[in-house]
């Protein structure tokens, strides 16, 4: 099989070892129910709770403040409905960015088609939301917030610790939730620290499986149950925990290692894509200086972005066009930091994991120089 240069990680990352080893020994060794009262139970449920316990650990949380789903999207729509159902009655507003996932987007949306105020903060051109704007938009009938703390297609970090201190400002009985799916594992978190009242995350971001997650929720914090059945995960989320997944994503969370040396790593190699990338003399940078540097957004002015996507498809080359959720769509989140049609018509979004080499970027620069020079005589 001809070499693969992966550099899609924000869509999608590899299985690692760990993550296969223990959904692999889940399904052959240890396949019992969790709920049930038998030895075969016990082993299951005594799984459940280790990683609990590794994943509260990742993010100095308390292990019963850790309840698993199917992935961010379904931690999203948890948390969210959850919160303004719980407290509907104190007030009427809630606060989110136009740059959020569309499984934040569209939830609040719905809500919105429902009667509630909401209030959307537009990002700079950064993508980085302004800390004013967030003071005035919280007010004391503000019941949710929800603003992601990294942006999933240009790696904007936003001020997820201001925001809580509005809330307190403020004396909005709001919680404060926030979508880590391309943050966690990359960033240090500190859901005390940050004052978050609930997190979502999703394993396949981190080299674990799909249909896999998490969303934390404080102890002292109170949501409305939103999936309802057997009681499991405390009722939160009804239905029989999918435990090898679980496992799954155990193994990917233990097998992170350093955290902050794996972001140095990856800043390195970051500068060095944007090095090679501005001598190829097509190529616009749309991720400033303070995004995550595991994202990064380009644009190759006057080569449609599906048409060089494809080109370098045919050369083993993965990349995505913006978020992998889009489909095709043009960016939402580039035009709502000033990028005129010919940035987001061009864009190209590469995306590293820990497993990303200079090798990759090499491929990327030669493919993209080799695609424009055929292009163009075209």
């Amino acid at each position: 099989m001809a070499k693969q240069f992966y550099l899609d990680n924000s869509a999608t990352t590899m299985p690692c070892k760990r993550t296969i080893d223990n959904i692999n020994n889940s399904l052959n060794n240890n396949w019992g129910n969790p709920s049930s009262l038998h030895i075969m139970g016990v082993n299951a449920e005594m799984e459940l709770n280790d990683a609990r316990r590794v994943i509260a650990n990742s993010i100095n949380a308390n292990i019963d403040e850790i309840f698993f789903t199917s992935g961010g999207t379904e931690s999203n729509n948890i948390a969210i409905f959850g919160a303004v159902n719980s407290r509907k009655k104190r007030g009427n507003r809630i606060v989110t960015t136009t740059i959020e996932h569309p499984s934040v987007l569209e939830t609040i949306k719905s809500l919105e088609n429902q009667g509630f105020e909401v209030v959307y903060l537009r990002p700079d051109k950064n993508g980085v939301i302004n800390e004013t704007d967030i003071y005035n938009a919280v007010n004391d009938k503000t019941i949710l917030v929800s603003i992601m703390l990294v942006n999933n297609e240009i790696g904007s970090i936003q001020p997820i610790k201001t925001v809580a201190d509005a809330i307190k400002k403020s004396g909005a009985p709001a919680l404060l939730h926030c979508d880590a799916v391309q943050a966690y594992g990359k960033l240090d978190i500190n859901v005390s620290s940050l004052g978050i009242d609930l997190l979502s995350a999703s394993g396949h971001k981190i080299h674990a499986s799909k249909g896999v997650g998490f969303l934390y929720k404080k102890k002292t914090v109170h949501i409305a149950n939103t999936v309802f059945g057997g009681g499991q995960e405390k009722g939160l989320r009804s239905g029989t925990e999918c435990v090898p997944l679980i496992s799954g994503l155990k193994g990917a969370v233990e097998e992170l290692g350093n955290i902050r040396n794996n972001f140095l790593t990856i800043n390195e190699l970051r500068n060095y894509a944007i090095e090679k990338l501005l001598k190829t003399e097509l190529v616009t940078i749309n991720s400033n200086d303070n995004c995550l540097p595991y994202i990064l957004n380009i644009s190759v002015v006057g080569y449609r972005s599906e048409t060089l996507l494809h080109y370098l498809e045919s050369k083993n080359i993965f990349v995505s066009s913006g978020s992998a959720c889009s489909k095709g769509h043009g960016s939402y989140v580039l035009k709502e930091i000033g990028l005129d049609a010919r940035r987001t018509d061009s864009a190209l979004r590469i995306s590293f994991s820990r497993f990303s080499t200079k090798d990759d970027i090499d491929a990327l620069c030669d493919g993209l120089y080799e695609a424009c020079s055929k292009l163009r005589k075209a």
